[in-house]
């Protein structure tokens, strides 16, 4: 088929195409755009530059598309990994590609060479589990990542490398157990990321003190709700603070965070973590999180102080002005006593005084996107030779107070390892002592001792008692000489000898040398 394309110059000298030429511009553009049949897929739905290829059992990109395509829906498909040829024609013009709800697992280097200018890319609802480096680097225009209800438990630090551009990143419901902190500090942080999804991970403790350097307007984009947080005080105070910075992810989201014990390790109680602080932390604890993020500078008399204003709108095109604690206004190349505002934002104190403590407030304007941000920051500025003397006091009672228990112990060392006469050396003396004052009471005791009894004689004598008997003087009727115990004759004298009553040695000794004459049965 031939076609004849001419044109008529006018006087202006601008063409004019007649219908030919409108026909002949018709074909070039079908033919430029259009694919090697002209068709749109059997697959697919087309409409102008869309096009829809979802649920269609597909396991590979057609290789019949349009080229000038900005939009190619793949979602709902059989697509198992991501290779370099996975997309066989190149798209330059392809903007935004949906590969959700697939079963893709893993991606290599290279795969996305053939669509160099996306900017929108939707991996979600897959079966990805670690993410490589460097999977994305060929897409240096990409702005938008949906990662999200995938497996990913590992994301390498240069993973998201050469992502430039990148402003938004989800990877809510995945596996994730640690903080990519890698995106904010590092070789590879994306510089122009807005808002992080990390919610409803497996995240149980925060890098507060290093996500305290990362400006505000990276914090104010980070959503941390539904992870099974331990519960923490540092944690709350950031949170608080936040909240208190009306960032919206903790706004919108306050009944969504919740922590668990340390004890519990399986998280069955949740615990509110935003509400009535139920975890009764000091006020000190919360002002140490708010110093480490700014909000509250210490300084000492004499001081030069910068203090930076943290604010989300920071960009091109936003101004700044302080208001000191006695509302002064502070303008930038403006200087007022001992301060100075920067065009970026902070101030300086020259020579900090102690009247200058209070709540200074920063206020940052950006007419053009009509935004505008109050932050408050808190400066102390307190006296060093006061602060001094009263540690120099803490330094010497904490000193005093060792070297006493020092010398306590050395005391009782030296009592117990150093003793001049050993335990053995008393109890020699207490035994001659003893001997001695026996052997002097028995030279002045009159009474010659009993002679001693073999041994068999001593044994038998053991547990024996000594009865004595008054003797009748004149017997009576009916004895026949014989001495009457007891009034009635039936008691016998073997109840007298299992009598209980057990007598001292100085008794025995008496009754034995007794005046009674002893009276024996005839």
């Amino acid at each position: 088929m031939s076609l004849n394309c001419w044109t008529n110059p006018t006087l202006l000298g601008i063409s004019n195409l007649n219908c030919k030429g409108l026909a002949c511009l018709l074909v070039l553009t079908v033919s430029v755009c259009g694919s090697a049949s002209g068709m749109c897929p059997t697959a697919c739905v087309c409409a102008s530059d869309i096009v829809s290829c979802t649920n269609r059992n597909l396991s590979r990109v057609p290789a019949n598309l349009y080229k000038c395509m900005k939009r190619l829906d793949l979602s709902y498909n059989r697509i198992g990994f991501l290779e370099p040829e996975w997309v066989p024609v190149l798209f330059e013009k392809l903007n935004t590609l949906i590969v959700s709800h697939n079963s893709i697992s893993s991606i290599i280097t290279g795969s996305f060479a053939t669509t160099p200018n996306l900017k929108f890319l939707d991996l979600s609802s897959n079966s990805l589990k670690s993410l490589g480096s460097p999977v994305f680097q060929e897409l240096r225009a990409l702005e938008v990542l949906l990662l999200y209800n995938n497996h990913i438990t590992q994301i390498e630090s240069s993973a998201f490398g050469g992502l430039y551009k990148l402003q938004k990143l989800y990877l809510s419901y995945n596996l994730l157990s640690h903080f990519p902190l890698d995106l904010y500090i590092g070789k590879h942080k994306l510089t122009e990321l807005a808002l992080l999804d990390i919610s409803f991970n497996h995240i149980q403790t925060m890098p507060i003190q290093r996500l305290s350097s990362v400006p505000a307007r990276y914090l104010s984009g980070i959503y941390l709700h539904g992870n099974p947080f331990y519960c923490d005080c540092t944690l709350y105070s950031m949170l608080i603070f936040w909240y208190q910075r009306h960032f919206s992810p903790v706004v919108d989201f306050r009944n969504e965070y919740a922590c668990s014990l340390r004890s519990d390790r399986r998280g069955y109680n949740k615990l509110p973590l935003l509400h009535d602080n139920f975890l009764n932390c000091s006020e000190s604890t919360i002002n140490s999180s708010f110093q480490a993020f700014g909000f509250i500078r210490d300084a000492q008399v004499g001081d030069r102080l910068v203090v930076h204003c943290d604010s989300r709108i920071s960009d091109a095109g936003t101004s700044f002005v302080w208001l000191s604690p006695d509302n002064r206004l502070l303008e930038p190349d403006r200087e007022t006593d001992n301060f100075r505002v920067f065009h970026n934002g902070s101030l300086e104190i020259t020579d900090a005084q102690l009247e200058d403590s209070g709540l200074y407030s920063c206020i940052a304007i950006n007419k053009k996107r009509l935004l505008n941000e109050t932050i408050e920051v808190r400066i102390n500025v307190s006296n060093f030779t006061v602060n001094r003397s009263h540690a120099h006091e803490a330094f010497n009672t904490a000193f005093t107070t060792l070297a006493a228990c020092v010398a306590s112990i050395i005391l009782v060392l030296l009592y117990l390892y150093l003793t001049p006469c050993p335990c053995q050396c008393k109890t020699k003396k207490r035994k001659r002592k003893l001997n001695q004052s026996g052997a002097h009471s028995s030279i002045l005791n009159s009474t010659p001792p009993p002679p001693e009894l073999p041994a068999d004689e001593k044994k038998a004598s053991t547990g024996k008692r000594v009865v004595f008997l008054e003797p009748v003087n004149e017997p009576k009727h009916g004895q026949n000489g014989k001495v009457k115990l007891f009034p009635n004759d039936n008691v016998i004298a073997e109840s007298i000898l299992k009598t209980t009553r057990t007598k001292s040695d100085s008794d025995s000794v008496n009754s034995v040398f007794s005046d009674t004459p002893f009276m024996p049965s005839t």
